[in-house]
Formats: C-alpha cells, structure tokens, sequence
C-alpha cells in the first residue's frame, strides 16, 4: 500500500507539473491524465477482473467527459447517443466553472461507488482541489465541483441498473468434464470469472450477440484433425519460442492476479489489466499530440466505450461455447507436466479477450489520432519493466493477438477471430457517436 500511494503521489506531481507557482489554475489534460493514472493504480491494487475494470473506466470516464465538454460548445454529449442514460445536469449560464475541476469531481464520484480503495482516492483528490482552491474564486470553485458531483450522480443512476449489481452472488461456474469444454485449469483450478458478463447491459451495441462469430473447431481425438492440430500448435510454438516471441507474450501478459508458488508459498503478484494497458497507450497518444481537455477527455471515453462494449461480446463467445484452454488438452494428450509460459486466465478459450478488446481500442484511436500513429509504449513499464515501440495502433493489437498464441494460452484461430469481433466493434462505435455538433 505504501507503493501504491507513493505512485499516485508522483503521478499528482508530473501530472499537474504545470501549476508552477500559487494561484495559477493546472492545465486541463495534466489533470486529467494524473486522474487517470490514480484511478489505474487502485484498480490494480483492488485487483478487479478485466470485465469489471472496464466497466470502472466506462463509467468514470463517460463522467468526466459530460463535465469536460462545457468547455466547448461544439462537443456533443456522449450520454445522450448511448442506452439508458438520463439527460445530465448543465452548468448555468452566465456563470463562471472550471470544467476540469468539474470533471474530476464528477471523475471520482464515480470512482468512489466502483472501486474499493477509497481513502487512497480521497488523498489524491485533495491534493487536487486544493490546486485549484488556491486558483479559484470560491463561488466558481464551489459551483464547479457541485456541477461535477451532480454528473456523476447522475451517470450512477444507469450504473445502478446495468445488471451488475444482479450479478454479483451468483453460483460459481465451474465447467465440465465434457471432452472439449472448459474446466478449471492449472495452477490454481479457479471457477470461472463473470459467466454473466455478456448478460450486461451494453451501452451502445445493440446486443451481446452483435458480430457474434461461428463455433470454434469441433473438438477430435483424431491426430489429423483441425483441432488436434490446433493443440499441437500451441505446445511445440511454446517449447519454441525465440526470444522476441518470449518478450511479446510477457509484454501483453496484462495478468491482474498471476499466482506463483515456492513450496508452500503462494504468491500474488498485480498487474495491469488489459484494458488498463490500452487506458494507458491513450494517454500517452494524447500526451504526444499536446491534445487540450476536452480533446483528452473524448479519448478516454471511446477507448473506455469500446472497452466495455467489447468484453461484453467477447464473454457472450466465451460463455456460449465454453471451449477448453490448450492446458487442459496438451496436459490430457501431449505432456502431463506441461504449463504455458503465461498463466492461463480463469475462463473459457474462445475467443480470446484481450485480442478483442484491443483490436476495438485500436480502431477508435485509429480515427482519433490517426492510422499510421507512430508511439512508444511504456504502459507497462513500472509494473513489470518493458516498453515498446508502435508504427500504429494497429500493429500493437494485432501484436497482441499473437502474444496470446505465444504465450500458450490461447489457440491461434482464437486470437484472430476474437480480433476481428473487436475491430467490428469499434468500427460500429466509431460510426455510430456524433462526437461535435
């Protein structure tokens, strides 16, 4: 926890390094990126699943956007094009706000109905508003944070309804001995992680079911089958990998709780999520182009809709077929003793998850910033000290589609059709938002 707190706090000092001297207000995308980074870092440390980190980032995200886009009259509210908002609160006019401030107000009252770790939320933020108390005039102070607390009360009402909340308490889902269907898996044989997620309600797409691929091949014993070949792959790419393949598949690991043992010893060690990984790659895009507020803002919330709206479809696949993990087949048919070089996620194999939810982040940064967005990744840098370089978002994900094949925990046709659901996805978002009037 110590660690944790001392990140945030260095994520506050970069983040709002332009607030150079008492009385000058922090510029608007510095806050609300080092917002972004706190929220990441609590995330981590409440070690939420990757479905329900981004449903985290949707919610906090789509009410700081309502807030940021008062700055600019010409920015369309978001809430109003997606399901089961209501309309939120306006500033009145005439009157002055700090649109940053108000959004993140309304940024971290959401947070603080999502997340766990409030008193490290409740530090942060102080620090925060102090910066801008010391700027501000107290009534534009004052009506600027009721203005964002009243967003994002208002984006909770249609978090309280999404089927979340429903959600929670249900049986655990813990497969079958069938051939070819999921069953826990090796180290630690946990139950699977949100059956119910493609049971949420989405925000934009009109169903879970939207783009829904074809089964996977059929599972065979037969040594010349599709599938068996499949299997095959897995295990002898594995026991092969050269050293570039080793570093993709750890790079794009995004493991929230990998479970190492010593003996006796068991150990948890957090990761980003990764949907938190693609947070991350849109804030270093919008720090690269010098985006303003509401230009950064806008970022967050598509990458954040297309976070949500994905691992929504994607779970729909995985709970539909239930299909087994290259694990339990290579342990059952090839090598009893055989583990993956990354641990196997608690869920069904097809399609696989992060290919999905990165290929749709990917095409909406690909119309924000551009196709051909050259940018060097150090998401992951502090967490588990790699960094890349990227010619477009494009290539990252579709890096990231094979770090799965690599890493032995995921079929190669897997990756490539949950790829192409997550593609379609984002396209749909990206044609269906009317983002400026």
């Amino acid at each position: 926890m110590k660690y944790l707190k001392f990140i945030v706090a260095a994520a506050l000092l970069v983040g709002l390094a332009s607030c150079k001297q008492k009385g000058s207000v922090p510029a608007d995308a510095d806050v609300l990126n080092a917002n972004e980074d706190a929220l990441t870092h609590v995330i981590i440390y409440d070690v939420f699943t990757p479905p329900v980190a981004s449903r985290i980032y949707a919610y906090t995200n789509l009410a700081s956007y309502e807030a940021m886009k008062y700055a600019d009259p010409k920015f369309n509210s978001l809430t109003a094009q997606l399901k089961e908002f209501t309309a939120m609160p306006e500033p009145e006019k005439g009157k002055s706000y700090n649109f940053a401030l108000a959004a993140t107000k309304a940024f971290f009252t959401v947070a603080h109905k999502v997340t766990f770790s409030v008193d490290t939320l409740n530090k942060y933020e102080n620090l925060v508003y102090s910066s801008y108390k010391n700027a501000l005039d107290d009534s534009t102070y004052s009506r600027s944070i009721d203005l964002g607390e009243r967003i994002g009360k208002t984006v909770l009402k249609r978090a309280m309804k999404d089927n979340y909340p429903q959600t929670r308490g249900k049986p655990k889902y813990l497969g079958t001995d069938v051939a070819g269907k999921w069953r826990p898996t090796p180290p630690d044989y946990m139950d699977g992680v949100e059956y119910c997620w493609g049971q949420m309600h989405s925000l934009l797409i009109d169903s879970s079911r939207i783009f829904m691929p074809g089964p996977p091949p059929p599972y065979s014993d037969d040594t010349t089958s599709v599938f068996f070949k499949a299997a095959r792959a897995v295990y002898d790419q594995n026991k092969h990998l050269t050293k570039s393949q080793d570093t993709i598949a750890r790079y794009w690991d995004d493991n929230p709780s990998t479970v190492g043992h010593n003996g006796h010893l068991t150990l948890a060690y957090k990761k980003i999520t990764p949907g938190g990984h693609w947070i991350g790659i849109t804030t270093i895009a919008s720090r690269q182009t010098h985006a303003d507020g509401i230009k950064t803002a806008q970022a967050y919330a598509l990458t954040s809709i297309a976070l949500f709206e994905s691992f929504i479809t994607c779970w729909e696949v995985k709970y539909k077929y239930a299909y087994v993990r290259p694990v339990t087949i290579i342990n059952d048919k090839f090598d009893k003793n055989w583990l993956p070089l990354l641990q196997t996620p608690p869920f069904p194999e097809y399609t696989a998850g992060h290919s999905t939810i990165s290929a749709a982040s990917a095409t909406v940064l690909s119309h924000e910033f551009g196709e051909n967005f050259a940018f060097h990744d150090t998401s992951d840098l502090k967490y588990i000290g790699l960094q890349r370089d990227f010619k477009s978002f494009k290539q990252a994900a579709e890096e990231t589609a094979l770090s799965r094949f690599y890493g032995g925990i995921h079929f190669l046709n897997s990756s490539l059709v949950g790829a192409e659901q997550g593609k379609k996805v984002g396209e749909l978002i990206w044609q269906r938002l009317k983002l400026t009037k």
